[in-house]
């Protein structure tokens, strides 16, 4: 218990939280993000670009982070994509709970429906839809070999871009001398995709009634 209190004590502060937990925290979270229902939640695109600083300071080894991270990254995708082939489309009846967001799986059915295959690219960077547009895949049976390209493509992709991101702006002097108010940084522009699809959901709200 003590584990999980200090896990989500220090899921406010990204920094400290990779410090305290190392790669192994980084793992889990990205696993939990793309392949579990209960990840929806978690930071993603704000903890790669964190992480990566934090490479960059020589904490963690960039290579291993980016191979742990990507892996990590396309098995959890297929886990997803496993789980919604095997409970169809009557996970859309589930009633929304503390651990899982309906409004947000329906909204991961217009992005993919929208998108098609490419949605589960285009996933990766949007906070909702990575953890659900793999379950929609697998629910409307989406092609294998054409849901393991676009994941394989995809994981690299987002972890190596993010990552790398952090560890080039990591290397910049000015960043190393403001590590902390660059940290904040990452987080604030992390919540505005959020923002924006709350005020947006917002609208369609008040449009439909």
């Amino acid at each position: 218990m003590d584990l999980i209190s200090d896990f989500f004590t220090n899921l406010k502060d990204l920094e400290g939280l990779i410090r305290w937990g190392g790669l192994t925290v980084l793992i889990i979270i990205i696993f939990a993000e793309t392949g579990l229902l209960v990840g929806f939640f978690l930071p993603g695109d704000s903890l790669l670009i964190t992480a990566g600083l934090i490479a960059a300071q020589g904490y963690l080894d960039i290579y291993m982070l980016n191979v742990s991270l990507i892996l990590a990254a396309i098995i959890g995708d297929q886990v997803g994509y496993w789980f919604g082939k095997k409970t169809g489309p009557k996970i859309f009846k589930r009633e929304k709970s503390l651990f899982f967001a309906k409004d947000h799986l329906v909204k991961a059915k217009h992005f993919y429906e929208k998108y098609g295959g490419r949605a589960i690219i285009y996933a990766r960077f949007v906070p909702f839809a990575r953890t659900f547009a793999p379950i929609v895949a697998g629910v409307g049976e989406m092609d294998y070999k054409k849901f393991i390209s676009f994941n394989i493509f995809g994981g690299i992709f987002w972890v190596s871009s993010m990552t790398l991101l952090g560890y080039f702006f990591g290397n910049i002097p000015f960043i190393k001398k403001n590590f902390e108010f660059v940290i904040i940084g990452v987080i604030i522009l992390s919540i505005v995709p959020i923002i924006i699809g709350y005020l947006s959901h917002r609208k369609e709200t008040k449009l439909k009634s």
